[in-house]
């Protein structure tokens, strides 16, 4: 009973191992260039290059509060000509988050400034996925005093890079907690180098619309058959997991439909002899008759 018992295990862990495909999550070189490989899915990030603001409004009566983040992905942030240094985030910095508090008939006053990613400390992780495809970077920064206490807490950029050909739009700033900032960008960069190679104007393939429809036929017969195999273990283990459970068979007896299964090699081997034997026949009949001598 104990080792019946081990095998459905086994059986229902095979099925999750071939169910499951979670993203992987890869470290990057920490000379990070903005080219990014996961596995063998490739990323080029370098038409994001440059200094990008986005901001966050928020009412607080009776002052606004507005959470300014720049950031460039692929180099060191320049210095603000006209903003004193102590409002700035130290040299090294990828993306800084500036905290201003705005009144009204008063001048806006920097409460906070904090780098959430820099060189030193960037660790850069990736995470893609192909369904919807989308490419989750994660940039590390230095530690800074939590709002709540004098915690110094470490502060990450995650932005996701969602695959749009079309998009022209800025990034969005989601969220931040305190140490994790959040963005979330639509861009053509969030695809995968694969399929910008297959859609460039040079074929006229209309911007790659063409291709596109080529990728997508492609992709549904890859899940056909992707789909054909899982039935085809689904068929097989849960079949011996029956004859297991219900006859006690072991070895060969396991197979599910084991008499059919044992004749397809001689079905197989009928059907190309008459196929041999078709040919030779049409062979033959081109003769016209004529037997040599």
């Amino acid at each position: 009973m104990i080792l019946r018992s081990r095998r459905c295990y086994d059986i229902l862990f095979l099925f999750a191992y071939l169910l499951v495909d979670l993203p992987p999550l890869t470290a990057a070189d920490p000379s990070f260039d903005c080219r990014v490989a996961v596995g063998n899915t490739k990323f080029d990030l370098q038409p994001l290059a440059g200094e990008h603001v986005v901001n966050r409004t928020r009412q607080l009566p009776p002052t606004t509060m507005v959470d300014s983040l720049r950031f460039n992905l692929c180099a060191d942030l320049t210095s603000q000509e006209g903003l004193p240094e102590q409002d700035q985030c130290p040299p090294g910095t990828r993306a800084c988050l500036l905290k201003i508090n705005q009144k009204e008939n008063e001048l806006d006053r920097i409460i906070a400034v904090i780098p959430v990613a820099q060189t030193s400390t960037l660790e850069p992780m990736f995470s893609a996925s192909l369904s919807p495809k989308h490419l989750l970077l994660q940039l590390r920064g230095a530690e800074y005093p939590s709002s709540s206490d004098t915690l110094l807490v470490r502060q990450t950029l995650n932005l996701t890079l969602s695959c749009d050909p079309q998009a022209t739009s800025d990034p969005e700033f989601v969220g931040y907690d305190g140490s994790i900032l959040d963005l979330k960008w639509n861009s053509r960069a969030g695809c995968p180098l694969q399929e910008d190679d297959d859609g460039k104007d040079k074929e006229g393939n209309n911007d790659g619309h063409a291709d596109d429809g080529k990728a997508s036929v492609g992709s549904g017969i890859g899940w056909f058959f992707l789909v054909l195999l899982l039935a085809f273990f689904a068929y097989f283990g849960l079949g011996a997991y029956y004859n297991y459970s219900t006859y006690g068979a072991t070895g060969y007896d396991l197979i599910p439909h084991r008499d059919f299964w044992k004749e397809v090699p001689y079905m197989l081997s009928d059907v190309v002899s008459h196929l041999c034997s078709d040919v030779r026949s049409r062979r033959t009949a081109s003769r016209g008759g004529y037997i040599s001598v």
